[in-house]
């Protein structure tokens, strides 16, 4: 692990097209990617599913749960919309978005509270890794979205 530690950290100090929100440093490509999940973010927390499915490509992959995968448009909307019944408040502990020419990675720490139907409390959190590509038209779409992308870190080697 420490091995892993010390590459990640040359490497962030190596690509010049790694940032975080903060920084003065972001690239216009880095800001507009950072928009795009910010928009992928309001949208779901309106329950505005059409918004969401709008921020990703047609053939999209989301992992709602761990090891499981949905690519189908009409699954994608009808999982969004079950998950939007809880009306999820999302908090980010920052952001990390690399860009190479038309592909970028966004990486985020997240927690999520909301309620489910019944008035029970929600809480989640997890490492969203969430692969974009730019599109014709200058905008970034989301091609795969794994929100638990932390996971492989607390299990056992």
């Amino acid at each position: 692990m420490k091995h892993a530690f010390a590459w990640l950290t040359a490497l962030a100090l190596a690509i010049p097209q790694i940032s975080t929100a903060e920084s003065p440093t972001m690239s216009q490509d880095q800001q507009d990617v950072l928009n795009a999940i910010q928009t992928m973010t309001s949208n779901f927390q309106a329950n505005d599913i059409a918004g969401v499915m709008a921020s990703f490509e047609t053939e999209a992959t989301v992992v709602f749960e761990p090891g499981s995968l949905v690519s189908d448009a009409a699954q994608l909307e009808q999982m969004f919309a079950g998950m939007a019944a809880v009306n999820p408040v999302f908090e980010y502990a920052g952001h990390e978005v690399i860009v190479n020419g038309d592909i970028a990675v966004h990486i985020a720490p997240w927690s999520m509270t909301g309620k489910t139907p019944d008035g029970q409390e929600l809480v989640q959190s997890g490492l969203s890794i969430a692969v974009l590509r730019r599109q014709p038209d200058g905008s970034w779409k989301m091609v795969i979205d794994n929100p638990h992308g932390g996971r492989l870190l607390t299990q056992d080697q």
